[in-house]
């Protein structure tokens, strides 16, 4: 499937923690940049962290399969093996989960990997790994 690219821009408090978070524990690819702004290499998508300190972060969340999912979040669908050397950096780094890195939907056709946490300035990102790749916008 060749999908072209999106562009996602949101806000954060501080350029320099998200050019660690998104550059350096993430390892997305720094691309154009101002004093206000910092462009992501996420996964082959153009994500923007727009300095933005006063911008709040609304909190809420839906639940789903027995988890409170934070919304709004945003993230990429990953390669099985890719998910799991993911998971085991952010873990080995210390990150905080909001939901740890778990499988959801077992045996079901929308079985995945999932973990969600939050960046620095609190946007909450979502990374999953399906079972069946096939199978991503598979109905139950």
């Amino acid at each position: 499937m060749n999908l072209p690219p999106f562009h996602l821009a949101f806000p954060v408090d501080d350029l320099a923690a998200a050019r660690h978070f998104y550059g350096e524990l993430l390892g997305c690819p720094e691309g154009r940049s101002s004093e206000k702004w910092v462009d992501f290499d996420f996964h082959g998508h153009q994500i923007v962290a727009h300095l933005a300190p006063d911008a709040a972060r609304a909190r809420a969340s839906n639940p789903v399969d027995g988890e409170d999912v934070p919304v709004p979040h945003f993230g990429v669908v990953l390669p099985m093996a890719e998910w799991k050397r993911l998971a085991e950096k952010l873990q080995g780094a210390g990150t905080r989960f909001v939901i740890q890195p778990t499988v959801r939907f077992e045996g079901q056709p929308g079985e995945q990997a999932t973990m969600f946490f939050l960046d620095p300035a609190g946007n909450a990102l979502e990374f999953k790994a399906m079972a069946d790749p096939a199978k991503l916008f598979a109905k139950n």
